[in-house]
């Protein structure tokens, strides 16, 4: 029992890291002279010339985020890879790189096709994208069980937590110059969203203590899945007779199953060499469909001093007879009820804040210097940052950009390259460059980015 106890929670962990919400965006391009999107950040930023991206290949953006890196779990031990529940790994070196709250994610978006122009009196921009996020926090407790195994401690392993969603969105933008008040520029963007599909997983609850005279065991969970054609696996308790969800399956195919919208809105103003801007992104709302929702069904307990164990074998109380009624009132705690389908579901979008200021150099005019923070607003998911960069455009066709940032999952270095020629536009950079990697090429830390993008400016 204590075995499948430790699997059990391990595999829990896991499946909530496998579980994940704000669109992946290039911070290293708020400031960066001609790069096409800085609208995406802050809807009053306009372009000096319209542009056609290449399709599919417009602006490619993919980011990992997180407290709890590769290299936390993961430990090279006599010449192989193996996972920190590995004997031969110490307690004290896991337990000391590992925090109270460990948070892992990962934003990928996609641009299938944009267009800027300049028209109706400013700069506008209609774009189409995916965008699939994945987000997921483990408290330290978990880590410590899996790691100890089941010995005489208590073990609160409450607030483990995940989501995953995917979008399409359609996006208008419009920015304009405020004549009446010299420096000033606004803009807002209109966000039409297509829902493809959204998982959120909870374990409200999960305590247990381990004493020399009583165990106790409690768990309180929930799984919510917005998914077209998803039905749940069901399996049936051969000591207890109880049904519950073993598994799910989308045989049926995927399809659209939440309609939502949202509004971008953002202002800039030029003061002498300052220009201060500031933006709130993804003001709205997604409404999901049909929802297929498993439970434990409330808090459920089992406690061994609900049992009394009698020497004799023949006796209806025999060890052998309490104990096969404990381990199997045992297994019902991880075992989740079909609550049945909802007809839909709506959950609010989280909201980004970017303030900014960016100095241009009198010396130097093709030299900026700009501090920028952003912060996600969206509860247990939420997140802040700040961004010193350095951006140069020494040639007409050419800006580049580097810059260093702190904040919620630590330190990173960053860079964009930005070639805009005539007709010809290709960028790439890194909000988190990628660091060390292991010898099968996965980066050790959970923080990295790639951002690339091709467009014919006109």
């Amino acid at each position: 029992m204590k075995s499948s106890i430790k699997k059990l929670l391990l595999s829990a962990g896991i499946l909530s890291c496998a579980f994940g919400a704000s669109a992946q965006m290039t911070y290293s391009g708020y400031f960066l002279d001609n790069y096409a999107y800085r609208f995406q950040m802050n809807p009053a930023f306009g372009n000096d010339k319209g542009f056609v991206s290449f399709p599919a290949l417009g602006d490619i953006n993919i980011g990992m985020h997180g407290t709890l890196n590769v290299s936390d779990v993961v430990y090279p031990l006599n010449g192989k890879t193996v996972l920190f529940t590995n004997p031969g790994i110490s307690e004290k070196e896991v337990m000391s790189k590992i925090k109270d709250r460990n948070r892992i994610g990962s934003n990928v978006k996609l641009d299938i096709l944009s267009v800027g122009f300049k028209a109706f009196g400013g700069y506008n921009a209609v774009s189409l994208s995916t965008v699939a996020n994945l987000e997921a926090s483990v408290p330290k407790s978990f880590f410590k069980l899996a790691k100890e195994g089941v010995t005489n401690s208590t073990y609160d392993i409450k607030d483990m937590f995940g989501c995953a969603d995917a979008y399409a969105q359609i996006a208008l933008n419009h920015s304009r110059d405020i004549k009446p008040v010299p420096g000033l520029r606004v803009g807002a963007s209109l966000k039409v969203l297509v829902g493809l599909g959204n998982v959120d997983f909870k374990f409200n609850d999960a305590y247990l203590k381990l004493s020399e005279n009583e165990w106790v065991a409690q768990t309180n969970a929930d799984i919510y899945a917005s998914i077209t054609g998803l039905e749940f696996d069901h399996d049936i308790n051969d000591k207890t007779g109880n049904r519950y969800v073993s598994g799910a399956n989308v045989d049926n195919g995927f399809g659209v199953n939440g309609f939502g919208m949202a509004l971008d809105l953002g202002a800039e103003y030029k003061w002498t060499d300052f220009r201060f801007s500031a933006a709130v992104l993804d003001l709205g709302f997604m409404s999901w469909g049909k929802t297929h929702w498993a439970s434990t069904n409330g808090t459920k307990t089992v406690s061994t001093d609900a049992y009394t164990f009698n020497a004799s074998g023949d006796a209806s109380n025999s060890f052998k007879k309490e104990w096969d009624r404990f381990t199997g009132d045992l297994a019902q705690l991880y075992e989740l009820q079909d609550m049945g389908e909802m007809n839909s579901r709506s959950k609010m979008l989280g909201a980004t804040l970017n303030f900014g200021v960016d100095y241009e150099f009198p010396l130097y005019r093709r030299l900026n210097f700009g501090l920028l923070n952003s912060t996600r607003v969206n509860g247990c998911y939420s997140w802040t940052q700040f961004r010193l960069s350095a951006d140069v455009n020494p040639i007409d066709f050419l800006s580049v950009g580097v810059n260093g940032a702190v904040g919620t999952y630590g330190a990173a270095f960053g860079w964009m390259l930005n070639i805009h020629t005539t007709g010809f536009n290709l960028f790439a950079g890194m909000d988190h460059t990628v660091g060390k990697l292991s010898k099968q090429f996965i980066p050790l830390n959970s923080n990295n980015s790639f951002n690339f993008g091709i467009n014919f400016p006109f």
